[in-house]
């Protein structure tokens, strides 16, 4: 059984303000070991519960964040950037299910560090109707490929906004938000023992799991931060522009419309 792990930094216990996610400083140094360590705990519970291969996926920001020299040795890593699936990187090996570690939740969400891709660009991504952040989404680009989310630890408001979506996961509560910079939470060790313990019980769930669907084609619409960057997307031919900051396009798959979303929140930086 092979495992994909998606590991982000916004949902790791202890981690709460913007400059803990940024390198550069010191506090970034200390999360980006928290958030090695807690995918280390996934990595462990998965190999403890019979998985036989252990995919992990570096998924926060600039995809240069794992700490390779204290990760564990059974497993196999994935980073920088670009690559087509983004943080869904490794469902190309055939991977039977998905742990999300350190997730967060969606952009204009109560939760810690809330945002969906990218905070300087992205306000409300919605598909087909329903407005996702970035566990939605990409749960969704795992399913297309019928790969189900078994695992999912971060802070509580990420749970309450997925657990029906993914109804098939194991949750781990990191820490619970009392704001945008602000949590009470779990200190790294007491996290990454629920984490290894989730994680181990989740394999024993994946023949059981169903994938979260959405089904093709895709209508995408996107509230952007502002009417700049509105103009901006527009530039892209086959983007709609439907008032001053939303915008609207269509894809063919999820695949296709994570990419230009991704496509998107690169072309932004322009305007920094």
């Amino acid at each position: 059984m092979r495992i994909l792990i998606s590991a982000d930094i916004e949902g790791v216990a202890g981690v709460f303000h913007a400059e803990q996610t940024r390198p550069g400083n010191p506090e970034y140094e200390r999360a980006r070991l928290w958030m090695t360590q807690e995918a280390n705990a996934a990595v462990e519970g998965a190999f403890d519960g019979g998985a036989t291969e252990v995919l992990v996926n570096d998924s926060h920001g600039n995809f240069r964040n794992l700490l390779l020299d204290h990760l564990d040795r059974r497993a196999r890593y994935i980073q920088g950037k670009p690559r087509y699936l983004g943080m869904m990187t490794g469902l190309e090996y055939d991977c039977d299910a998905v742990f999300m570690v350190g997730f967060h939740s969606r952009a204009q969400g109560r939760g810690v560090l809330a945002h969906t891709i990218s905070s300087f660009a992205f306000s409300r991504v919605v598909f087909n109707g329903l407005e996702l952040g970035e566990p939605g989404l990409y749960a969704a680009l795992a399913g297309e490929r019928g790969v189900p989310v078994v695992l999912g630890t971060g802070d509580n408001v990420f749970i309450e906004e997925n657990a029906d979506l993914l109804s098939s996961a194991m949750w781990v509560e990191t820490k619970q938000a009392s704001g945008l910079n602000s949590a009470c939470t779990l200190t790294p060790l007491a996290s990454q023992e629920a984490i290894r313990s989730a994680a181990e019980q989740a394999i024993s769930r994946v023949a059981q799991s169903r994938p979260f669907v959405i089904a093709a084609p895709i209508d995408c619409v996107l509230t952007t931060t502002t009417s700049g960057m509105a103009d901006l997307f527009c530039q892209w031919p086959t983007l709609e522009r439907i008032d001053g900051v939303t915008v609207r396009f269509h894809a063919d798959t999820v695949e296709s419309a994570v990419r230009i979303l991704n496509c998107l929140s690169a072309m932004s930086a322009m305007l920094r």
